[in-house]
């Protein structure tokens, strides 16, 4: 903290000297004390006059971040502070939240801009969701302060329905092709990660999809199968690595379309047809409105003749 904000509460110049000569205290820049093992990146922004921002504050508040930083990001105080130079990316620009004097750690709001600006859309997109979801900041809040074009665009994007960011890069990249999605459906009594077009179920799936959870897994699709639904099951490896390969499956699945169902109780048989299999009779009938045919030998039709005409006489 800075050594005037130390002698306000009461520590004289000669005791802050004392700690310092004992090592208790550390002198990281002139005008600012602290202690030896305090926060390293508090410590840099006070070096370098800047207040740590953007994905550092971000990964500070503890929200989804796109990957590990391998630098700080920063800003500086203003638009014509001086900055030292360091291993850092460092922002430039207007905060939209006012700064207190000898600030180091940057609001979340400021931080949010800078990442709509520093990222790409898609993880800009995941980091302000989880942003809202948090409960950090909230849409009326943002929505009041003086955002420009292309921050208010995205605030519109977001929703508060995904579960994790690359349920928003899933979200974001299904809407681009054109197909109705809704995050955290909730179908036949279960939780859904999305379900397209109305039938085709997407799930997430982590590291913990395994054992019991598996097998509660497997019931659920047999349940989705049996009403109707088709589930395509993919990895958070897939969606991060080999999303190419989801969106073709996709896309397959949706182009052969839903399968049709028939209830049970709706089945009809076809005329001249029977739901039960039937034993071929050894003697087949003829058909209906046609007297049967019989082949007989001249003899044998002379024969009967005989027969009926000996009848006759004695009937006579």
């Amino acid at each position: 903290m800075r050594a005037a904000a130390l002698h306000d509460l009461g520590y004289s110049v000669h005791t802050l000297r004392g700690l310092l000569r004992a090592e208790r205290l550390v002198r990281p820049r002139h005008g600012w004390i602290a202690l030896p093992h305090a926060d390293p990146g508090l410590v840099y922004a006070a070096v370098h006059g800047v207040l740590l921002s953007c994905l550092s504050v971000v990964e500070r508040h503890s929200l989804w971040m796109p990957s590990r930083l391998s630098q700080l990001h920063v800003a500086a105080p203003t638009p014509k502070s001086q900055v030292w130079a360091g291993d850092h990316v460092c922002h430039w620009g207007v905060p939209v939240v006012r700064r207190t004097p000898f600030q180091l750690v940057d609001r979340l709001e400021n931080a949010l801009v800078f990442v709509s600006q520093c990222q790409p859309a898609e993880a800009a997109h995941a980091v302000w969701e989880s942003a809202l979801r948090s409960g950090h900041v909230t849409r009326d809040v943002l929505a009041r302060l003086p955002l420009r074009g292309p921050e208010r665009a995205l605030l519109a994007e977001c929703t508060r329905f995904s579960d994790s960011g690359l349920e928003s890069y899933v979200l974001r990249r299904i809407r681009a092709l054109r197909l109705r999605i809704v995050a955290q459906a909730w179908v036949l009594g279960a939780h859904l990660d999305f379900l397209i077009e109305g039938w085709l179920v997407l799930q997430v799936d982590g590291g913990h999809h395994i054992g019991k959870q598996r097998d509660s897994d497997n019931a659920l699709d047999a349940r989705l199968a049996a009403s109707g639904f088709v589930t395509v099951r993919v990895s958070a490896r897939q969606i991060e690595r080999d999303w190419p390969e989801v969106q073709r499956r996709i896309m397959t699945v949706i182009s052969q379309g839903r399968p049709r169902t028939v209830h049970p109780s709706r089945a009809r048989a076809r005329p001249g047809s029977s739901l039960i299999p039937q034993e071929k009779s050894e003697i087949s009938e003829p058909p209906r409105g046609k007297a049967p045919r019989f082949q007989i030998s001249p003899r044998e039709a002379g024969a009967a003749r005989g027969e009926e005409a000996a009848v006759r006489q004695r009937e006579g």
